[in-house]
């Protein structure tokens, strides 16, 4: 790596296995922040208090994860116990590493949320980068959304994690619009492993179990074989399944209440030599491979379905497990996973999210040697990388896709680069088929994947971008039903006087369109601004994609950029032609020329 710019204000604080010297031209920055963790449990009188360790170390992995995720520089033969091997790197190599650590293993302090960001501002980061969120609340109760303002105010792009409590609707976090929120999809690589019944079927789920397996012999298969005082052996709860019944066979269990590996562990003590765990209603069709301490097969419910048919058929139901390491080329993908957050937004419902999904399920990144790769206490292996899920997963992603959007395009503001990266998502899997959600199997919804799957190659040169400035996010701030000083608050600025306001917070200069037909009301118009970022004398028609219940017009329908940088508008109106025919409906708007496509997503709700 080349000398650190002398702009970079950071530096790197010693504490409990980590020195200061540890930090070199990738790492140059880690600091931690627990002071109000710290206050809050010495309030409560709490006797672990004191168990903090206080140090920019990451002893749990998940820091490690994400920022190796985000800008990992080039490592050989990594891999997961063989799992996932090859030459791993994070998405922007050559971007820097500064490390805030606001979490801890007692939970994460407001306080020390908005310390750190407030320190990586003073410190001169470019992309802030938060796998982090809990419950959408108003803005100005937030802090997340309070130090991601006052990031972007400062040019700093700001990605956050939509959250895992998919598939639930309006269970999505992190929602301001000067956020990008990220949602997580499936790879083209998966990790396959067999069930082949007695009956000679063969269903296919996943796994990382990497030890020895049962061989290649048919051994019995059982499921809700438990004591007669305990009905919950179909879940597998410690103590619910009968030794005599279980011991030298694999068991079926149902996921739910506990840990998907400490089922593992049950059945291990029941004498059972397998496991084949099944999905229910809940989980859908999503299957996530873990590292199991026994012969293990994830499956989805359809499958676990048939698994269970089978067994109370047959009299001697038997099964073979067998695994097949890593394969790539895996269709179809991207699936939107079960476990991201959906909207719609419940904070501002004029303003769509997710914004984007990106990969993250089964994810490789590096992991701290401090702890075990597995939350099982039992399980004391450790490696140097780790296979993970989540939208923590998905938010890294991005964030080193902004870092190298940003170093081709250093004067884009972090609304451009949010734009240019979600006006070229895409909405199409490798089969080229419509994006689906894991959960029901069913087509994906903008609520699910918001723009769609980032498209690294054409965020580069998206044509157009939808452009907002602080002052605009002042206006929309202004426009919803706030307080002055709430107003204020987010703002930090103690002069603003909400003379300007939008009519509908949806007028903001968004990429995406959350349409809402509500009380009787059936026509909505809306005006956005293109920015040209791309050739001078270029025109670009549009394309309206919606449903036959609305009426949509755009004018003008043509736009022409002289220059660079040159700004157009355009009104869209959106009439709806049988009020409350449907509850939600979906669509877009295209403006494309010979090179570019930009596309919004439109999402439409009923209601009242």
């Amino acid at each position: 790596m080349p000398d650190i710019p002398k702009r970079w204000r950071g530096e790197c604080e010693s504490g409990e296995n980590f020195t200061s010297s540890l930090c070199n031209k990738k790492l140059i920055g880690a600091r931690h922040f627990s002071k109000g963790l710290y206050m809050a449990m010495r309030s409560k009188n709490d006797k672990e208090s004191k168990t903090i360790s206080i140090s920019p170390r990451d002893t749990e992995g998940h820091g490690t994860h994400t920022a190796s995720t985000a800008a990992g520089s080039y490592v050989a033969n990594a891999n997961f116990f063989g799992f996932a091997s090859g030459v791993a790197r994070g998405i922007a190599p050559q971007a820097r590493v500064a490390a805030y650590k606001v979490c801890w293993e007692e939970g994460c302090s407001s306080s020390d949320i908005l310390a750190g960001i407030e320190r990586a501002i003073e410190d001169g980061v470019d992309v802030l980068s938060l796998s982090l969120g809990g419950r959408s609340t108003p803005y100005f109760f937030d802090p997340i959304a309070l130090g991601a303002f006052a990031a972007t105010k400062r040019g700093i792009f700001v990605s956050c994690s939509a959250g895992n409590s998919g598939p639930k609707p309006k269970s999505i976090s992190n929602v301001a619009p000067w956020i990008m929120t990220v949602g997580a999809g499936t790879l083209d690589r998966d990790f396959p492993a067999y069930a082949v019944l007695g009956n000679k079927n063969r269903i296919v789920g996943v796994s990382l179990y990497s030890g020895k397996g049962i061989g290649s012999k048919p051994v019995g298969l059982v499921y809700n074989k438990g004591v007669k005082s305990n009905q919950s052996s179909s879940i597998c709860l410690p103590g619910s399944l009968d030794p005599k019944l279980v011991r030298g066979k694999v068991v079926v269990c149902d996921r739910g209440v506990i840990a998907r590996l400490e089922k593992g562990i049950v059945v291990q003590k029941a004498g059972g030599v397998g496991m084949i765990l099944v999905n229910t209603v809940e989980n859908g069709e999503e299957t996530v491979a873990d590292k199991h301490i026994l012969p293990t097969v994830a499956l989805g419910k359809k499958a676990g379905d048939k698994i269970k048919e089978y067994v109370k058929s047959d009299p001697n139901p038997t099964v073979v497990l067998s695994f097949g390491g890593t394969v790539l080329d895996y269709k179809p993908a991207p699936v939107v996973a079960a476990f991201s957050s959906r909207g719609p937004n419940e904070v501002t419902p004029q303003i769509l999210k997710p914004d984007v999904i990106g990969p993250g399920v089964n994810i490789l990144a590096g992991w701290t040697g401090f702890d075990e790769t597995s939350t099982l206490s039992i399980d004391n292996r450790k490696s140097l990388f780790n296979i993970v899920s989540g939208t923590s997963m998905s938010c890294p992603h991005i964030s080193g896709l902004a870092a190298l959007i940003k170093a081709a395009h250093p004067k884009w503001s972090p609304s451009a680069i949010k734009s240019a990266l979600m006006t070229t998502a895409y909405t199409l899997d490798n089969t080229n088929t419509p994006l689906h959600e894991a959960s029901v199997e069913a087509i994906s919804t903008p609520w699910d994947h918001g723009a769609g799957h980032v498209d690294p190659q054409k965020a580069l040169s998206p044509g157009l971008v939808y452009d907002a400035s602080t002052n605009d996010y002042i206006t929309f701030l202004c426009s919803l039903n706030y307080t002055l000083e709430h107003v204020q608050v987010i703002a930090q600025d103690p002069n603003i006087n909400c003379s300007r306001k939008f009519s509908d917070p949806g007028q903001l200069n968004y990429p995406s369109f959350s349409i809402l037909f509500a009380n009787k009301k059936r026509v909505v118009r809306y005006t956005r601004t293109l920015t040209n970022v791309g050739d001078a004398n270029s025109i670009y028609n549009v394309a309206i994609e919606g449903p036959p219940t609305v009426s949509i017009t755009v004018k003008p329908d043509k736009l022409v950029f002289q220059k660079v940088l040159e700004k157009k508008r355009y009104t869209v109106t959106f009439v709806s032609k049988k009020r409350n025919a449907i509850k939600a409906a979906s669509g877009s708007i295209t403006w494309s020329n010979s090179q570019h496509q930009v596309r919004s997503p439109i999402a439409y709700t009923w209601s009242g």
